[in-house]
């Protein structure tokens, strides 16, 4: 046991005294795999128990709604403390920016007054008028292991176990069930924010109509969210899904639009892993499994989940299998989608995934909080997270669009069904219009990729089809070429309205990169 010791202590001298050779920010980025595996990946351990332990017993303890009400007071308190100070400065947030799911880094934090908000509860569950009752930072994993349990499932639930209520709200979430039910901000029945004046104001389609519509993409600039209703629907043990694999950019694009429109799939979704070859899901809960389909995809020891598609392309056949609802509604977590490969090379060999595969994926907070600024820049340059929203009949112009400026690969395709409204973000007509969002994640293959120019391209290309950039990304438009892609009428009205002017920045403000450079 001391020679074990030793050796390992004279490994970890060893490794310091090259770390201090090489220099840290070396080491960070071309061997990045290390510090993650030796140190994220156990943090982020630490950090899912914490928070999983400490959900389950204030639940339990039925101690949420008693508190909730002591922290919306609080956050009135600071509010109204903030006006009689004389209103100095914007207000914000007071969660530290590198806990959000984007890769953005807010830098408005360190100068905009910070109002924590503390609140990461389950409030309340109604299964009679089937809704769930949540705080802003509850976090999708949690609501899935509560719900779940109780067998009763969200109608939109978005893939990434971090992504909170809050940011699902403020910004916005997809599902490959949102080609029925639409993005996530249509299955809120209800939303309670404080304002800028300190008071407090439950919203929904009867009540406060106006704001009902415009909290949708405002990012935090309307008021502070404190909680939110949710349409909860019941839930089956397995999703029977169905792997097709197509070829020709023509036949991906009429074969997904066809899938999208068939109402009896529950779930559709398509992995694109070149311009001419994707592979095209489809889903239905079932409440029986064929014993000898059975793929748990959730366990640590299994290939990521694009990988295991990418399989059904090579092999060239169909292919159907049953998944446990929670692990198909988490299958991208593990691998982050595809990032994963970029920071773990090694990630999906059977030997890591068996020994370390439990602690997978490091949390993408920590990943941020980390990263420092010569990552940041190498990232921003040589690496593409976006996810452009564009109406179907125009998603095969849009992903040769996507070929010929960033050339990333797989790309994620998932339908959703845009209904006509009055906030930021609705279809040109009066009707409702099937749309799909185009995720691209990892670094660009084209010689010519320049940040800036590249993602402007993107953007006029999106804004010219009545489509929408989805807010967590860098936005590189100004601001008229903003609000010409977003409906910023009833938002502007309510800013007016409600004195945000004086107590939050414009979203634009907050989200774009050209604003804040």
């Amino acid at each position: 046991m001391e020679t074990l010791l030793g050796l390992v202590f004279l490994a970890l001298l060893l490794l310091l005294l090259w770390i201090q050779v090489k220099g840290v920010d070396y080491v960070l980025v071309h061997q990045r795999w290390m510090f993650v595996c030796l140190f994220l990946l156990p943090l982020s351990v630490i950090f899912d128990v914490y928070f999983y332990v400490r959900a389950w017993i204030i639940f339990k303890m039925c101690s949420a709604p008693k508190l909730h009400k002591q922290r919306v007071c609080e956050i009135q308190r600071q509010v109204r403390k903030w006006r009689e100070e004389g209103c100095k400065g914007f207000m914000c947030t007071g969660r530290p920016g590198w806990l959000s799911v984007s890769l953005r880094v807010g830098k408005y934090k360190k100068t905009h007054r910070n109002i924590p908000i503390n609140m990461m509860d389950i409030l309340e569950v109604d299964t009679q008028k089937q809704v769930v009752r949540v705080e802003p930072l509850a976090n999708m994993g949690q609501v899935t292991a509560l719900l779940s349990s109780i067998g009763w499932t969200l109608p939109v639930l978005p893939e990434l176990d971090d992504l909170t209520v809050g940011g699902l709200v403020m910004g916005t979430g997809i599902e490959s069930s949102s080609h029925i039910h639409g993005l996530f901000q249509h299955i809120c029945v209800a939303y309670e924010l404080v304002l800028a004046d300190g008071s407090f104001v439950r919203c929904s389609e009867d009540e406060n109509s106006d704001l009902y519509h415009a909290v949708p993409w405002s990012c935090g600039t309307l008021g502070f969210l404190v909680a939110a209703e949710i349409k909860i629907v019941p839930a089956k043990p397995w999703v029977k899904l169905h792997y097709e694999p197509v070829r020709g950019l023509d036949n991906i694009c009429s074969r997904f639009a066809e899938a999208s429109r068939d109402k009896s799939n529950t779930f559709v979704e398509g992995i694109q892993f070149a311009l001419d070859s994707a592979v095209i899901m489809t889903g239905s809960m079932s409440e029986h499994a064929e014993p000898d389909k059975i793929n748990r995809i959730g366990l640590h020891f299994k290939p990521w989940f694009f990988r295991h598609v990418e399989g059904y392309l090579t092999g060239g056949k169909r292919g159907v299998e049953y998944i446990p609802l929670r692990h198909y509604y988490h299958r991208h977590t593990r691998s982050i989608f595809w990032e994963l490969q970029d920071i773990i090379p090694f990630g999906n060999h059977p030997a890591f995934r068996w020994l370390f595969g439990w602690m997978v994926p490091p949390k993408i907070s920590l990943l941020k909080l980390t990263q420092g600024e010569t990552i940041r820049r190498l990232y921003e340059q040589h690496h593409v997270v976006q996810d452009m929203l564009v109406p179907m009949k125009h998603l095969e112009a849009a992903i040769t669009r996507f070929h010929q400026d960033v050339e990333v690969y797989p790309l994620w395709l998932c339908p959703f069904l845009l209904p006509p409204g009055r906030g930021m973000v609705h279809p040109k007509g009066e009707e409702e219009e099937l749309y799909v969002d185009i995720g691209a994640y990892g670094e660009p293959k084209v010689k010519h990729f320049e940040a800036t120019a590249s993602t402007r391209r993107l953007e006029k290309f999106v804004r010219d089809v009545h489509g929408f950039q989805m807010l967590y990304a860098d936005v590189y438009m100004d601001r008229a070429e903003f609000w010409d892609m977003f409906d910023g009428q009833l938002y502007h009205k309510l800013r007016q309205e409600l004195g945000c002017k004086d107590a939050f920045p414009e979203v634009y403000d907050k989200i774009s990169k050209a604003a804040r450079h």
